[in-house]
């Protein structure tokens, strides 16, 4: 008899096992994602001034440049998230791998930076 008979199939498990977590993480960052995107609509259809100064008195609000913050990290996040997966998935040469994955994360960085850079100089 052999040994798997006996014993009963044994499942191999390889991996990282993170997929759940990020698969939950791209749904809840496209979710904040989603919700900032209806805050833009309605302050969109209740705006009296479609100028410049309109849009910038909006982003002017504390609330609005938090909410705006919030909305640029999830999406960070998610492409971080994303990025990381592709490059994983279809590069082979682990040097490579990791510097795809370092530049990612230094752009996206800089792209925080940016942001912040941004929302708080209106």
């Amino acid at each position: 008899m052999d040994t798997r008979a006996r014993i009963g199939a044994r499942r191999l498990v390889v991996g990282a096992h993170y997929g759940l977590r990020d698969w939950m993480a791209q749904r809840a960052t496209a979710g904040v994602m989603a919700l900032y995107t209806v805050i833009l609509l309605v302050s969109f259809l209740f705006a009296h001034d479609f100028s410049y100064s309109g849009w910038a008195g909006l982003f002017a609000a504390p609330w609005m440049k938090v909410a705006t913050f919030v909305a640029l990290l999830a999406l960070f996040y998610h492409v971080w998230i994303g990025m990381r997966d592709i490059w994983m998935d279809y590069i082979e040469p682990t040097g490579v791998k990791l510097l795809l994955q370092l530049a990612t994360i230094l752009w996206l960085i800089g792209c925080a930076g940016y942001a912040v850079q941004t929302l708080w100089s209106v």
